[in-house]
């Protein structure tokens, strides 16, 4: 099994790091904070995770600003992988194209995707209790638990998408 870290920024409601930490008990992998986790480190691992709730329609400036201090392809065929949480999931793929193409960039091979709904209580929603109160529920987990095995078994042969909820 490959050696691998989750790098996961989840602030409001912890929604992601519950996702993190089904897709790490599955890797037998650590979940930490951009801020916690030096870059040089890196090169103890052969698969990471990049994870975060979505915020204003991209991934949480932490995250991405950790990955752009990365050097440019210093991580030529590192197996990376790319997850997420928000409260209206529709465009997902679209809201993971900037951090997959920042992470190309890098060197990384981008072998899988994932989201799943979060309780969203931002702005207006938190007037009316948030959205998606209940998520992520116990399926969604089971999805992204089941993401990891898929990401295990395929290996770099081919890519993993899955959205759950």
């Amino acid at each position: 099994m490959a050696r691998s870290i989750i790098i996961c920024k989840s602030v409001h409601h912890q929604n992601t790091w519950k996702v993190a930490q089904a897709v790490a008990d599955v890797l037998h992998a650590e979940v930490v904070e951009p801020e916690e986790f030096p870059a040089a480190d890196l090169d103890e691992y052969e698969l990471v995770g990049f994870g975060s709730g979505i915020y204003y329609g991209g991934f949480h400036p932490s995250l991405l600003n950790w990955i752009r201090s990365l050097p440019d392809a210093a991580l030529v065929h590192r197996r990376a992988f790319v997850f997420s949480t928000s409260g209206l999931p529709l465009l997902w793929r679209f809201w993971h194209r900037p951090l997959t193409t920042e992470l190309a960039r890098k060197g990384f091979e981008v072998s899988g995707e994932f989201h799943c709904r979060g309780f969203d209580s931002w702005g207006p929603l938190g007037i009316f209790g948030g959205i998606n109160r209940h998520h992520p529920n116990e399926k969604d987990l089971r999805h992204a638990a089941e993401f990891a095995r898929e990401m295990l078994a395929t290996g770099d042969r081919e890519q993993v998408y899955r959205a759950a909820g």
